[in-house]
């Protein structure tokens, strides 16, 4: 008679821990995350420099949310974007699917690694972009108050973590990065451009890109892209960003449900 073997590692801790190991082990996650973070400190260091002729000059917290706003955040919208689509260009989701089978844990488990990962890389990248401009600025430049800095930093990390849930859920959906990446960006940067030129303003702060910025900039202070003050409080914008997210992962598993059953 043969006796049962116990199975230990499924369920939805097994899957994550799978997934975990897929993020590191690929090159793709180092070569973004080290793209990100040259961008960002490139930006900052010339930035920085800048201050000692500049005549507008800035805070060290101001020139960090342009380096995630205008660079870093493209590096960030690669990994997650690649995270989901790269299964399906080398056909590793057949293996994923097979030892997951259950649709809604696979998204689930991809979210819940990408989000700590995306939000601490955000966390320290500000702060080690804030303290290297700061010393390079050597007293030029306006101050940075304390409250500024935390607020940039926390809201940078939420920004980058729930932008990356963003990024796999149309991932899921359309399964191409081409189209994924074409889909975001035009997300985060036209669409609420266009909208406000056909006599919406009022909706740009609720689109997911400027949320995000509005989420990095103390309440009362203008937004340093669209120099308006946004409507909300900074935690606002992440959780108008966190419904995106939301959204977007409830329609990605969705489709991956009816496509991939």
């Amino acid at each position: 008679m043969t006796s049962p073997v116990a199975l230990h590692g499924g369920g939805l801790p097994g899957a994550v821990a799978a997934e975990w190991t897929k993020l590191w082990s690929v090159r793709a996650t180092w070569w973004c995350l080290a793209a990100g973070t040259a961008l960002m400190l490139g930006y900052g260091t010339l930035s920085a420099i800048a201050q000692h002729y500049e005549t507008d000059p800035q805070s060290a917290n101001t020139i960090t949310l342009g380096g995630a706003v205008y660079l870093t955040q493209f590096a960030v919208i690669a990994l997650a974007t690649l995270f989901v689509t790269s299964e399906y260009a080398g056909g590793g989701i057949r293996s994923t699917l097979l030892w997951t089978p259950v649709r809604a844990r696979v998204a689930l488990a991809k979210a819940a690694v990408l989000l700590p990962v995306l939000f601490v890389y955000g966390v320290l990248l500000s702060g080690a972009s804030m303290a290297l401009e700061r010393a390079l600025m050597a007293g030029h430049g306006l101050p940075t108050s304390a409250s500024a800095a935390f607020t940039t930093a926390a809201g940078m990390g939420g920004y980058f973590a729930l932008l990356g849930l963003l990024c796999t859920g149309i991932g899921w959906a359309l399964r191409s990065a081409a189209g994924t990446l074409v889909s975001v960006i035009v997300l985060l940067v036209p669409l609420p451009l266009i909208v406000a030129s056909l006599g919406l303003p009022e909706a740009m702060p609720y689109f997911p890109g400027i949320a995000g910025i509005n989420a990095m900039v103390e309440s009362g202070k203008p937004n340093p892209v669209t120099m308006a003050v946004a409507p909300y409080a900074p935690w606002v914008g992440l959780a108008i960003d966190a419904v995106w997210a939301g959204a977007a992962l409830l329609a990605g598993t969705a489709v991956l449900r009816r496509r991939d059953a």
